[in-house]
C-alpha cells in the first residue's frame, strides 16, 4: 500500500482540526448545562400531559423505537414513575454528579420516555434534536468542567487541559442537528410536488389548512396566516429559503463561520414558523439547539 501523499495528510489534518479540535473541557460543559436546563424546564412543564397520555386506553398504544419491546402499555403508575425518574436523572446529569453513570442512564431514560410518549397515536418530531443532543452529552465526557464531579476531582470548576474528545462533542451534536434538517428537506423534495415544493404553493396550502384546522377546533389562527395568504411571492421565497437551509445544513460543518450563519438562518426560519403558523419548536426558537455552533473556551491551533 502506497503511503499517503503530503497533500492528503495535510487535508486529513485540516479535517480533524475542524471536526475534533483540541479544546478545553469547558466547551462541552456549557452545552451540558444549556441543553440540560432547557430539557429540565421543557419536560417538567409538560409533566401533567405525559401523565395524562399514560392513562389512555390500550387500543391507542402503537409502540415505536425501543418501546417496541412491549406488547401492551405499562401500568400508568410505572410509566409515570419512569418519566419522573428521567427528570431526576436529567437534573443529576446536568449538575454533573457521577456523570459517568448518570449521563448514560439519563440518555437511556430520555430515549425511553420520549419514545413511549410517541407510542400513543401520533409521532411528534419536535423533541428529536434535543434528545439526540442529550444522547451525545450523556455518553461523552461533558461533565469534566462546570460540574460537581470537576469540583470534587480537580478542586476547580474549570480544569485547564486540552483534549480532542472535548472538541469533538459539539461536532457530534451539530451532525445530529444537520441530520434533522436534511431529513426534513429530503422529505419535502420526495413529496408528490418534488422540487416544485420550492415554488411555495405547497407551503401556502399547508399554512391555510393549519389555520382552518385551528379555527374548526376552537383555536385562534395566527393573524399573519390570513394577512400573508395572498402573498405568493413571499411563499416562493420562503419555500426556496427552507430548502436551502435544510438541504444545505451539512455545509455548516465546513467551518465555524458557516455554522453560525446556518444557525441564524435556521433560528429565523423557526421564528417565522412560530409567527405565521403558531407552531412551536421550543428547542429551536429558544436558540439552545444552536449553541454547539458557538463553541466557548480556547483550542489548540
Amino acid at each position: 500500500m502506497k503511503p499517503l501523499s503530503q497533500d492528503t495528510n495535510s487535508l486529513l489534518h485540516r479535517v480533524v482540526e475542524t471536526l475534533r479540535p483540541a479544546a478545553q473541557p469547558v466547551r462541552p460543559a456549557v452545552l451540558r448545562l444549556t441543553t440540560g436546563a432547557f430539557t429540565i424546564w421543557n419536560n417538567l412543564r409538560r409533566r401533567s400531559m405525559f401523565h395524562k397520555l399514560n392513562r389512555q386506553d390500550a387500543s391507542q398504544f402503537d409502540p415505536v423505537g425501543p418501546v417496541r419491546v412491549l406488547r401492551r402499555p405499562l401500568p400508568p403508575r410505572v410509566a409515570n414513575a419512569l418519566f419522573d425518574a428521567a427528570q431526576v436523572t436529567n437534573i443529576v446529569a446536568t449538575l454533573g454528579i457521577a456523570h459517568r453513570v448518570s449521563g448514560p442512564v439519563n440518555a437511556a431514560l430520555q430515549l425511553w420516555t420520549l419514545s413511549y410518549r410517541n407510542s400513543w397515536g401520533m409521532i411528534l418530531h419536535n423533541d428529536n434534536m434535543a434528545l439526540m443532543h442529550q444522547l451525545v452529552l450523556g455518553v461523552t465526557p461533558s461533565a469534566d468542567a462546570l460540574s460537581v464531579d470537576a469540583l470534587l476531582r480537580d478542586k476547580t470548576l474549570t480544569p485547564q487541559r486540552f483534549d480532542r474528545g472535548y472538541g469533538g462533542i459539539p461536532t457530534a451534536m451539530n451532525i445530529a442537528t444537520c441530520a434533522v434538517y436534511v431529513i426534513s428537506g429530503v422529505a419535502k423534495v420526495r413529496s408528490p410536488q418534488g422540487w416544485k415544493w420550492a415554488t411555495g404553493n405547497t407551503l401556502r396550502d399547508q399554512i391555510a389548512a393549519d389555520a382552518v384546522r385551528k379555527e374548526v377546533f376552537g383555536t385562534q389562527a395566527p393573524e399573519a396566516a390570513r394577512r400573508l395568504y395572498n402573498a405568493r411571492g413571499f411563499f416562493t421565497m420562503a419555500g426556496i429559503g427552507a430548502l436551502v437551509i435544510e438541504l444545505g445544513a451539512p455545509l455548516s460543518m465546513v467551518n465555524r463561520r458557516w455554522g453560525q450563519v446556518f444557525s441564524v438562518a435556521a433560528w429565523s426560519m423557526h421564528l417565522g414558523i412560530r409567527y405565521i403558523m403558531g407552531i412551536k419548536f421550543p428547542y429551536n426558537t429558544s436558540g439552545v439547539s444552536y449553541v454547539p455552533y458557538f463553541p466557548v473556551g480556547s483550542q489548540l491551533a
